[in-house]
C-alpha cells in the first residue's frame, strides 16, 4: 500500500506538470490560430506596446488606418480594440474584440448566420461553438466590463476573440476615443506580405508589426506571467515526488532495520546497502511517471471531447516531468539511504 501510494504522488507531480502546462499552452495557441484566422497578414500596433495579453494600450490613432490604405500592396486596414475581462467565474479570463462591424466584415469575411449585425451600445456578437458551450441563445445577455450585454447575432466563420463588440463601446469604456489597440492589414497578394510589411516599416518606423502567421507561437511567449506560472509548477511538482519518496523510503528504512543489519553483518559495504534503497525509489518513481503520463492522457482526452478546451502534450514537457520526477526520486530516497548505510549493524540486529 505504501509503495501504491508513493507511485500515486509521483504521479500526481507529473500529472500537474504536464497537464497544466499543455492546458495553459493549448489555449494560448489556440487563441493565436484564431487571431491568425481573420484573413489579415499584418497586425500593426503602437511602439512600445509589450506582450500580446489584451491589455494594449489605446493610443494608435483609428486614422491611420487610412494612412495604412496608401501603402502599395494593402487591400484594408481595419482598426480594432482588444482586452480582457474576468469570465463569469470570477477566476479565468475572457478575451474580447471591439470591431467596426462593416469594415471587418469586408477584411475577415464574417458574416451573420442568425440575428443581426453590430451596430452600437451593449450589443454583442458570437460564435456558434460559444453558444453551444453556454448554451444560449439570440437575446441572452453577458456581464462585461460590470455591465450586461446582449446577444443580437451569431458569426461565421470563426476567428478573433469569439465575443466582439463595437468598437465605440470599448472605446467608451477605456477612455479611448479615436483610438484602437491595434490594426489589421490586410494585403492584395499574401505572397506578398512580407514586402509590404517593410514598407509600412519603412514609411512608419514607429509602428510595431506582428505577422499573423506569427502569432500562434508568439501569444505563448508573450505572456510574462506564464513562464513564472510554469516554474512554479514545475517546483511544486518536484516537493510533491521529494516528499512522497522521502517519506516512503525513510519508513521503508525503519521497518527493514533487522534486515540491514543481517547485511552488514555479511559484508555488505555502505555504498550497495544505500544503492538497494535507491533502486527501489527509481522503480517507484519510474512506475509514478510512467502512471502519470497514462493519467494526462485520459484527462486530455477527456477535457477534449467533452469540452472545447484544447490540452497540448509536448514531448519536450514531458520528458521535463519524468526528469523531475526520477530526480525528485532520488533526492528523496538519498537521506534514508544514508540513514541506512550508516546503522550500527550490532544495534541493528537488535532492532525489534
Amino acid at each position: 500500500m505504501r509503495t501504491v501510494v508513493s507511485i500515486v504522488g509521483t504521479a500526481v507531480g507529473v500529472l500537474l506538470i504536464v497537464f497544466t502546462v499543455g492546458l495553459a499552452h493549448g489555449m494560448l495557441h489556440e487563441h493565436g490560430r484564431r487571431d491568425a484566422n481573420i484573413n489579415a497578414e499584418i497586425m500593426v500596433r503602437s511602439s512600445g506596446t509589450i506582450g500580446l495579453g489584451g491589455n494594449d494600450p489605446w493610443v494608435l490613432p483609428v486614422s491611420h488606418a487610412g494612412e495604412l490604405m496608401t501603402i502599395p500592396g494593402v487591400r484594408a486596414a481595419v482598426p480594432i480594440g482588444q482586452a480582457l475581462d474576468k469570465s463569469d467565474g470570477g477566476f479565468a479570463m475572457r478575451f474580447l474584440d471591439a470591431i467596426p462591424y462593416d469594415e471587418y466584415a469586408a477584411l475577415s469575411h464574417i458574416h451573420i448566420i442568425q440575428g443581426e449585425r453590430l451596430t452600437e451600445g451593449d450589443q454583442i456578437i458570437v460564435d456558434p461553438i460559444w453558444i453551444k458551450e453556454r448554451k444560449a441563445h439570440l437575446g441572452s445577455t453577458l456581464q462585461i466590463f460590470e455591465r450586461t450585454f446582449t446577444v443580437v447575432g451569431i458569426y461565421e466563420p470563426a476567428g478573433g476573440a469569439r465575443v466582439k463588440m463595437p468598437l465605440a463601446t470599448m472605446q467608451e469604456h477605456f477612455s479611448g476615443s479615436g483610438h484602437a489597440t491595434s490594426i489589421l492589414v490586410g494585403c492584395v497578394d499574401t505572397n506578398q506580405q512580407d514586402r509590404i510589411a517593410g514598407l509600412i516599416k519603412e514609411k512608419f518606423p514607429d509602428d510595431q508589426l506582428i505577422m499573423t502567421r506569427d502569432l500562434p507561437e508568439l501569444y505563448a511567449s508573450g505572456v510574462p506571467a506564464l513562464n513564472v506560472f510554469l516554474k512554479v509548477v514545475i517546483g511544486v511538482a518536484a516537493a510533491i515526488s521529494t516528499l512522497v519518496i522521502l517519506l516512503a523510503m525513510y519508513t521503508t528504512v525503519t521497518e527493514r532495520t533487522r534486515q540491514i543489519g543481517v547485511l552488514k553483518s555479511l559484508g555488505m559495504s555502505k555504498s550497495k546497502i544505500a544503492w538497494v534503497i535507491e533502486q527501489e525509489a527509481l522503480v517507484v518513481s519510474f512506475l509514478g511517471v510512467v502512471t502519470g503520463i497514462l493519467l494526462t492522457l485520459g484527462a486530455s482526452f477527456a477535457i477534449t471531447h467533452v469540452s472545447t478546451l484544447r490540452v497540448e502534450l509536448e514531448a519536450r514537457w514531458i520528458g521535463i516531468a519524468f526528469l523531475v520526477g526520477l530526480l525528485g526520486g532520488t533526492v528523496g530516497a538519498l537521506y534514508p539511504a544514508i540513514r541506512a548505510a550508516r546503522q550500527d549493524a550490532v544495534e541493528a540486529l537488535g532492532y525489534e
